[in-house]
């Protein structure tokens, strides 16, 4: 008989070389998350987002499964006989934390090393960037236990997916691997499980090259232009263009010094220097 986690427990963090690894942490439950996960997961984001020695945060899964979605014992039958209200309360935690991985300060990466499953398409959307083992299992498996794919992953199907995909891969529960994951859209690449780590690793140390004010000003860009006209974008990226240089000016200067005045490098191909924003002249 398995021994209940304590609720500080469901979630693993650690920080390295300005890394934040954080861990889904119920591999007995394939890291299904339940009302205690999301809880904690919202305490690891606020703990996290500002700290100075964290330039970007990775989301992966204990053992072999990212996340097989929400528990379906605790957060549904256990939710429910409480009652609506016990029902919304769950909702509000769940939702919650993928809402504020959406925005987060920093960029964020989900390493989805196996099982993502149904609700676990609301916090891969929610991350930057993703990468999959090429034996990862994705699925909408709602369908096969009488209900529609809720809580955000219906959304999730139809907005990385074609049309057709995402109406396929909703309504037949079939599962796909990271492999066709990567060829429909749901993540960025897929790789050999012995290699996603160092993979993510390298993508997180060429983000963390990168001026922080103008890495979150981007990701914010490109997922509000995706609900705007093109007129509205080009009016709302001109404003946030403007925010973002007078919030950090000394980046933007430091950064046109370098390729204008010194001719020290090509921004094509690679970042500035940002360790010598401070003694900038220009």
């Amino acid at each position: 008989m398995s021994i209940e986690k304590a609720e500080t427990d469901t979630v693993k963090f650690s920080v390295h070389e300005n890394i934040a690894w954080v861990r889904f942490n119920r591999p007995e439950k394939r890291n299904c998350m339940s009302p205690k996960l999301n809880r904690q997961m919202m305490q690891v984001l606020d703990g996290l987002e500002y700290r100075t020695d964290v330039g970007v945060l990775v989301l992966t899964g204990e053992g072999t499964a990212w996340s097989a979605g929400m528990d379906l014992k605790e957060y549904f039958r256990e939710t429910e006989a409480e009652g609506l209200g016990a029902v919304r309360r769950a909702q509000r935690e769940a939702y919650g934390w993928w809402r504020r991985l959406r925005w987060y300060q920093k960029p964020t990466i989900a390493m989805v090393n196996g099982w993502c499953f149904g609700g676990g398409y609301g916090p891969l959307f929610a991350c930057d960037l993703a990468f999959a083992a090429e034996d990862a299992q994705f699925g909408l498996s709602e369908i096969n236990w009488g209900i529609l794919p809720g809580g955000g992953a219906s959304k999730v199907a139809r907005e990385l997916l074609t049309f057709r995909r995402a109406m396929y891969h909703a309504l037949t529960g079939e599962t796909i691997d990271g492999r066709t994951a990567a060829q429909w859209g749901l993540v960025n690449e897929a790789l050999p499980r012995e290699k996603l780590e160092e993979r993510v690793t390298g993508v997180a140390k060429t983000l963390l090259k990168k001026n922080p004010t103008a890495l979150k000003a981007t990701k914010d860009a490109i997922r509000r232009v995706g609900e705007m006209t093109y007129d509205n974008a080009e009016d709302f990226l001109v404003r946030a263009q403007e925010a973002a240089n007078f919030f950090d000016n000394e980046g933007r200067k430091a950064g046109i010094h370098q390729f204008i005045d010194e001719k020290t490098f090509k921004p094509g191909l690679g970042a500035y220097d940002r360790s010598r924003e401070e003694t900038n002249d220009a």
